[in-house]
């Protein structure tokens, strides 16, 4: 029988499988990016009803309800991270989440990278298995949004003197630092629980460190899925990181 991490990780791939197919047909912008949204959603959600019928569900393109705080497992996912980036082709730094919780904790988690053909998840076994993070001795390397970084991250950079790294997705910039590419992602703008839930587990996964910017722990299945923040950073940087949060007014 398949495990909760190989479905999630399955379901990540299938449907990163049909935006390549969307953006392939092309079309305007807007019309790609809602084909992309609403495509992604229903081929997840299907699956997930058919593989887990008694399971909720938070998706970003879904109607939320108060059920799933009562239910034991509860799937979150973001069928399309980093739609703009989607619309943008050959642009690779997109994603798709689906992660799990149980009993009120994150287990499970799969973020797929379609345009970069890997799919990095908290399975054994995937279509990419969580690598070993090369040595990075020089600066650290800070990823940012393409548009606007924050005064965190522009504090943070200042005082670890470290490089930035312009990114779009969230998914993406996390999955950076997972394969060594970046070392340190600190948002501050605030997310949803749809946004970091799936790179959480796999980064948590990969063993690295992750927190909210003070340190203290994500939760998720919340009644309100908004997260004001989110650390997911190489374990020997974590303590420096968030002594430099803290101390932001």
């Amino acid at each position: 029988m398949t495990n909760d991490s190989d479905a999630a990780a399955d379901i990540a791939t299938i449907a990163g499988a049909l935006l390549l197919d969307i953006r392939a047909a092309g079309g305007p912008t807007d019309g790609l990016k809602a084909s992309g949204d609403r495509g992604s959603h229903e081929l997840i959600m299907g699956e997930l009803a058919r593989r887990f019928p008694h399971d909720a569900v938070l998706s970003e393109e879904g109607t939320d309800s108060a059920a799933r705080l009562g239910r034991p497992r509860v799937w979150i996912v973001d069928p399309l991270d980093g739609t703009r980036e989607f619309s943008e082709p050959p642009r690779t730094d997109w994603a798709v989440h689906v992660a799990l919780v149980v009993d009120g904790v994150l287990t499970v988690g799969a973020v797929a990278l379609p345009a970069q053909g890997r799919t990095l998840s908290t399975a054994g076994a995937t279509t990419a298995p969580l690598p070993q993070r090369p040595a990075h001795d020089g600066a650290p390397r800070l990823v940012v949004s393409r548009t606007r970084p924050t005064e965190h991250a522009r504090v943070i950079a200042e005082q670890l003197h470290a490089e930035l790294v312009p990114m779009g997705s969230a998914g993406a910039k996390a999955m950076a630092v997972v394969l060594g590419e970046a070392d340190i992602y600190a948002h501050s703008g605030g997310q949803y629980e749809w946004d970091s839930a799936a790179p959480v587990a796999v980064a948590q996964a990969a063993g690295l460190h992750v927190s909210r910017l003070d340190g203290s722990p994500l939760i998720y299945n919340q009644p309100d899925p908004w997260l004001p923040d989110l650390l997911i950073c190489r374990p020997d940087l974590a303590v420096s990181v968030i002594e430099i949060c803290r101390s932001i007014a």
